[in-house]
């Protein structure tokens, strides 16, 4: 049987080309689809795949997709699968690149064995460069826990990045570097085009699951934003606040967002 790890590389792999199908085959010039419709067709198309392989593919596991109604039989299930089969839909409506495919399992014994998020195999495809980041590939590519001796660089929404996004750069001398789709700023810092990943306010598990599967594997830091683990499969999905970052710079980002995080219960 494939690995688990293998299935969703391969499956957030077929999602990818066929989104690339379908954005390929738009008309170009005077009657070309509206953005918002080719990312509403995206998302579903790459949500019939997902769900329709996971069933075929792990008839006895449950399924968390953005796309789909939630089935609350999850909550007893010991292996979720958490989907989000476009990540990213304004960019890739808009013909952007940093838009991708998130595959990962959550394992009700491996959240109940030790506290973290329990996601024990997870991809992320960026389609437009023909790139899947797996788990199990990443466990041998450890992340430096050396922070560059450049300016930190840290990713923010490029639509609604933190309130208190600029306080925490300026604490520490950082650049703010605007981008698209969760996948796409985790891989950024994975790949060292970044140093860190900065979000507070409107995910949800299937925008985090898969790319924190990633960076946990390649040694990176993932937390909540007061530093505590990021759980999944919870009774509500809405997950808002995220921290990737190397290592070493753990420490010194999550004490700059509580100096300028305002007094909320909201993350």
């Amino acid at each position: 049987m494939t690995t688990d790890a293998r299935l969703a590389a391969r499956l957030a792999d077929r999602a990818g080309v066929e989104l690339l199908r379908l954005r390929d085959d738009v008309p170009a010039g005077a009657g070309a689809t509206d953005p918002r419709e080719l990312g509403r067709r995206g998302d579903a198309a790459a949500n019939e795949l997902l769900t329709r392989s996971l069933l075929e593919q792990r008839p006895g596991d449950a399924v968390l997709s953005e796309e789909s109604a939630d089935d609350r039989r999850r909550l007893g299930a010991e292996r979720v699968w958490i989907v989000d089969p476009l990540d990213g839909t304004r960019e890739y409506g808009l013909g952007r690149p940093d838009w991708t495919v998130h595959v990962a399992l959550w394992e009700a014994a491996a959240a109940a064995r030790e506290p973290g998020t329990g996601i024990t195999a997870a991809a992320v495809a960026r389609p437009d460069s023909g790139e899947v980041l797996v788990t199990d590939d990443l466990a041998a590519e450890k992340a430096s826990a050396e922070i560059p001796g450049n300016r930190v660089r840290i990713l923010v929404s490029d639509t609604r990045p933190p309130d208190f996004a600029n306080a925490v750069a300026a604490r520490l001398d950082a650049d703010l570097v605007p981008r698209g789709s969760a996948g796409a700023k985790t891989v950024a810092v994975l790949r060292g085009e970044a140093d860190a990943y900065l979000h507070a306010g409107g995910q949800y598990e299937w925008d985090s699951a898969a790319p924190v599967g990633i960076a946990h594997a390649a040694g990176l830091h993932a937390s909540r934003l007061d530093g505590s683990p990021l759980r999944y499969n919870a009774p509500d999905p809405y997950l808002p606040d995220l921290l990737i970052c190397r290592p070493g710079l753990a420490r010194d980002l999550l004490a700059a967002v509580a100096a300028a995080m305002p007094d909320t219960d909201d993350t």
